[in-house]
């Protein structure tokens, strides 16, 4: 967002040397003495922790609020608010007042100075430090890892991902992924290396640049659209070198489903649709002649409406009205639908466009079940968010009811059980920040970019998702449904 208060808060020059010692993504907090999540005032370079980890960095800004008693201020000192600061990891730039994240600067281009002031001094102190480290850590990263669970020491085998810049969206997917895709292990194995530095995927950023263009650039961008360009791109990728048929080839047929059943898309299929691709049946009734026509789509991941009557719901707690559910969002995706005025369907025994019906049912379910929440909605002007909590299970989600012939599936094969999360927060789609859940070896962790924090179910169930990946659960005795 467009930010008014900088001219009022940013004031320190970009190579004061008042800032600390080391690397910023190093940097402790002057309170608690945190080093995870830095932040740094861009009024007075002091540096205190995020708001992930103890907030005291919104706490300094507060305070700033509030005058002291027989204390008079200067001119100067009534100017500034200390209202915007740093992330000295990712170098995005956060406004207290706004409560949002900034994409402007100031005339005299000053946030970017202070940025790429940051951005030198973690180099130079990645470089001189290099050996030094490196000999910390295997002195200290076996005791900085350990974690008591029932009694006894474990070791956090998760590593986070570095922010390069405005780019939560992708670490946020990676780390979801990583939690469900067994194929995917020999590219992502560094992450449950559990590593005590954060792992920069630097490379498969600039990749990503290279043959997304939609995505270069440091501004935020929408982690259901990465995902999705994501998963495409791998799967023309590995269609690529499928009998020597070329890519461009397999762009020029249509998407049909095979003979054995299984999701194709683009003719062919891959790794990506046999762990995500599913089938739907959409259904189309013409209300004046009966007739129906069906067709089937695959999907690799279905996206659901938030029913309008929960919009107004923004928390698990709030008193007003019932919670929406995961499973009133799948109701609302396959329940029965009258076409409007503008979606007038093309009748051939009518030969026109008339009035309709339209039902969706899964005809195949994939192995692993992405379930998008349409949390932005376009209006006139801008995209809103539905900042309404859904609450979902962790695990026996039963899918049985939404498909097309329940009677030949067997009795857990329609089943799935919560691996990740992947939540969104702030005000905008443009704006906010990305973190993820997910659950490795019976343990949640909560993935913050570069920090990676134990979790448990409780805190996970109380997020307000925007993606939801489920497993399919495997045939065992004594299964429970939620």
């Amino acid at each position: 967002m467009e930010c008014p208060h900088l001219s009022s808060s940013v004031c320190i020059a970009p190579d004061s040397a008042k800032f600390p010692n080391g690397s910023p993504s190093s940097w402790c907090c002057s309170v608690c003495r945190s080093n995870k999540s830095p932040w740094v005032c861009l009024t007075c370079s002091s540096v205190h922790c995020g708001r992930y980890v103890n907030g005291h960095a919104k706490k300094h800004y507060e305070d700033a609020q509030i005058p002291l008693p027989n204390h008079k201020r200067s001119e100067k000192q009534e100017k500034a608010q200390h209202t915007v600061c740093m992330d000295c990891s990712s170098y995005s730039t956060y406004c207290y007042r706004c409560d949002d994240f900034v994409v402007n600067d100031t005339k005299l281009g000053l946030v970017q100075k202070v940025r790429e002031h940051l951005q030198n001094l973690e180099n130079s102190a990645f470089t001189a430090d290099r050996h030094r480290k490196r000999k910390l850590l295997e002195n200290s990263s076996l005791n900085s890892k350990l974690l008591k669970v029932n009694g006894s020491t474990t070791a956090i085998c998760a590593t986070g991902l570095r922010n390069l810049g405005n780019t939560c969206f992708m670490n946020a997917i990676l780390q979801s992924l990583r939690s469900l895709v067994e194929e995917f292990r020999k590219t992502l194995c560094a992450l449950w290396q559990g590593s005590q530095t954060a792992f920069s995927p630097e490379s498969l950023f600039y990749v990503v640049w290279k043959i997304m263009p939609n995505f270069r650039g440091y501004q935020q961008q929408d982690a259901h659209e990465f995902m999705r360009y994501l998963l495409d791109h791998l799967h023309l990728e590995l269609q690529g070198g499928f009998n020597g048929v070329s890519r461009s080839a397999i762009l020029q047929e249509n998407s049909t489903l095979s003979a054995n059943n299984k999701c194709c898309i683009n003719g062919a299929s891959t790794v990506v649709t046999a762990i995500f691709g599913g089938i739907l049946q959409n259904e189309v009734n013409c209300l004046i002649c009966g007739t129906e026509s069906r067709k089937f789509d695959p999907f690799l991941d279905l996206s659901l409406d938030i029913p309008s009557q929960f919009r107004s719901k923004r928390s698990k707690n709030q008193e007003s009205g019932p919670v929406c559910s995961l499973r009133d969002c799948l109701r609302s995706f396959t329940d029965l639908e009258e076409l409007d005025e503008t979606e007038l369907y093309m009748c051939h025994k009518c030969k026109k466009k008339q009035k309709s019906t339209k039902k969706f049912w899964i005809q195949k379910l994939p192995k692993v079940l992405c379930l998008h929440l349409k949390r932005f909605h376009w209006t006139a002007y801008l995209r809103n968010k539905v900042d309404t909590y859904v609450e979902f299970p962790l695990r026996g989600l039963d899918m049985k009811c939404y498909l097309l012939e329940p009677e030949n599936s067997g009795p857990e094969s329609c089943l799935y059980d919560l691996a990740a999360v992947v939540v969104h927060h702030g005000s905008g789609v443009g704006s906010g920040h990305y973190t993820a859940y997910a659950a490795h070896e019976g343990r949640w962790f909560h993935f913050n970019d570069s920090t990676v924090t134990v979790t448990d179910e409780d805190t996970v169930g109380k997020a307000k998702a925007y993606i939801l990946f489920y497993v399919e659960r495997q045939a065992r005795a004594g299964s429970d449904k939620l």
